[in-house]
């Protein structure tokens, strides 16, 4: 209060304001609210979401990062969360469920903490130290894939997309993936923009492969033109193959009926020049990046050779690194150095769709995956277990790096902070065994989903680490086994980021005790249509007025 009884306002009134325990509960709430809505999905046996978007499009999927970024979730602790799985999805391509969990949990035994007195900083200080030991803890699990790599590469895929994908076929995807990324890898490094994923509807999944080469969705402009093309010497044009259009307006005057035929023939002559350089290099296949006339679509053609125009900019740099050629921007500087070399060249058409396959490109540094199901929802769930596996695959190609899945590692480190936890004085202690009370929540989850009892369950997986470290939870038959002998592995750097990423957004949530949050207000005194969401990107009226 001021003098003479005037209060002092500093925040804005229109600012709505929570403070203290009420701040920290309401943003714990949250998060644990979107923990328990993915919750559900963890695990093999987990369960899907039917998400339908403002226009009536549906996706079905059981994928923790496509769910939280399809829910546009607006509380901003909740969106802390959410970003905790789009960092892991971005960094490591699995896992964000399992990081989700494991923050929900974290949250949620810090607040029971909170309430017997001890101070969110202390939980954080204790969290941190705990985070630490867990990564050192899971770097000492780690198992190196120097040795039957394909082997340990395919159990990697087939373990991120069981429960995500048809598992009928989950070893023939998984084999595919990590065919993929094998061919692409470079010094260690493999690049996924090097692996094009293409879709078709309407066939099987049994079918869906794997191509040393390029798929583009174009087709030769002649409807009529043969299907296969052995050994296709390729050119990659990157220039328009028509006559040039002048770039002001110019009028042409003819005084003489045969002067009409001539300018037609001098064209067709420019035209059918652009071709010759094309067959004097020797190519038989061509891929324009931009327009092609249709005099030369036919002359060259006629000459059997491929042709196809407007092919993307992302699709030309694929033909290039998959077939080794190089676009030429002038064409009279077609070579036959500049040309690609393909095993086959294929057609896939229907009419005046469909597409074009580059097989057998030896030493391809582009590579692509064609995915087949009966319907679009199939194939999307399918591409969507595909982006997944094929990013876990990156990671052990990168890393070299793995670990026991099915809960293994997540126990074990529990048990290991449980033994560290007395080696540290004062209230941090409490956080550490917290912590690893969140870490078993996770094969809780997965016991829980499976429909086995979750006390039983992580009681048998503690009891079988005193013998065995790698063992998990087996959801067929709710043993407690040797994971590694049952192929479920999971890669290093999903592990450690999982508990880094987790860890460092609780601590975020719980270091927050005052929330300002600005009202939303319509700007005032402004025409409606001159808002600036009217013109869609477009300049507004007054300015076009002045060109």
């Amino acid at each position: 209060m001021a003098k003479g009884g005037q209060p002092i306002i500093i925040v804005d009134p229109k600012k709505e304001q929570t403070k203290g325990r009420e701040a920290l509960s309401m943003n714990i709430a949250a998060a644990k609210a979107v923990a328990s809505i993915v919750k559900s999905t963890l695990g093999p046996r987990g369960m899907d979401k039917m998400l339908v978007n403002p226009i009536g499009d549906i996706t079905i999927t059981n994928d923790g990062a496509t769910i939280l970024h399809d829910m546009s979730i607006e509380h901003p602790a909740a969106k802390m969360v959410v970003e905790v799985a789009e960092s892991l999805e971005s960094s490591a391509g699995d896992g964000t469920t399992s990081a989700v969990v494991f923050t929900g949990g974290l949250l949620e035994k810090a607040e029971k903490l909170i309430e017997n007195g001890v101070h969110p900083t202390v939980v954080v200080k204790g969290y941190r130290l705990a985070a630490e030991k867990a990564v050192e803890i899971l770097e000492s699990l780690a198992i190196s894939t120097d040795e039957n790599e394909k082997e340990l590469l395919v159990n990697v895929a087939r373990t991120s997309i069981t429960g995500k994908a048809s598992e009928k076929y989950n070893r023939l995807i998984a084999e595919l993936c990590v065919d993929a990324v094998l061919a692409i890898r470079e010094r260690g490094i493999a690049d996924l923009k090097n692996i094009t994923i293409k879709k078709d509807i309407g066939g099987k999944i049994e079918e869906t492969e794997f191509v040393e080469g390029i798929v583009i969705d174009k087709v030769a402009l002649d409807r009529e033109f043969p299907l296969r093309i052995e050994n296709p010497r390729i050119a990659l044009i990157d220039t328009p193959m028509e006559v040039a259009k002048t770039a002001n307006k110019a009028k042409l005057q003819i005084s003489v009926y045969g002067d009409i035929e001539n300018f037609v023939k001098q064209e067709e002559a420019a035209l059918f020049e652009m071709a010759d350089y094309v067959i004097r290099a020797g190519a038989n296949a061509v891929f324009c990046s931009k327009g092609m006339d249709d005099k030369i679509a036919a002359y060259l053609q006629d000459r059997g050779i491929y042709a196809t125009r407007r092919v993307k900019n992302e699709d030309m740099q694929h033909l290039a690194d998959a077939t080794g050629g190089r676009p030429v921007r002038n064409i009279k500087e077609l070579t036959q150095k500049e040309l690609g070399n393909a095993g086959l060249l294929e057609q896939d058409r229907d009419g005046d769709q469909g597409k074009t396959y580059l097989r057998d490109c030896k030493g391809a540094k582009s590579v692509s995956l064609v995915l087949r199901g009966g319907t679009e929802h199939i194939v999307d769930n399918l591409e969507r277990a595909v982006d997944d596996a094929l990013r876990v695959v990156k990671c052990v190609v990168e890393d070299g790096k793995v670990v026991a899945g099915g809960g293994a590692s997540e126990i074990e480190v529990a048990l290991g902070l449980r033994a560290y936890a007395p080696s540290i004085a004062g209230r941090e202690q409490m956080a550490i065994k917290a912590f690893a009370d969140s870490l078993e929540d996770i094969p809780r989850a997965i016991a829980r989903n499976a429909g086995l009892d979750t006390i039983d369950t992580i009681v048998n997986l503690r009891a079988k680490h005193a013998e065995n470290k790698n063992a998990g939870l087996n959801v067929n038959t709710g043993a407690a086994e040797d994971m590694l002998e049952k192929g479920i592995v999971d890669p290093l750097r999903v592990k450690v980021n999982s508990v880094k990423s987790g860890s460092e957004a609780a601590e975020m949530v719980m270091r927050v005790d005052d929330m300002l949050r600005a009202q939303r207000t319509e700007m005032q005194n402004v025409k409606p249509e001159h808002m600036a969401s009217t013109y869609d990107g477009m300049a507004a009226p007054q300015l076009n007025m002045r060109r």
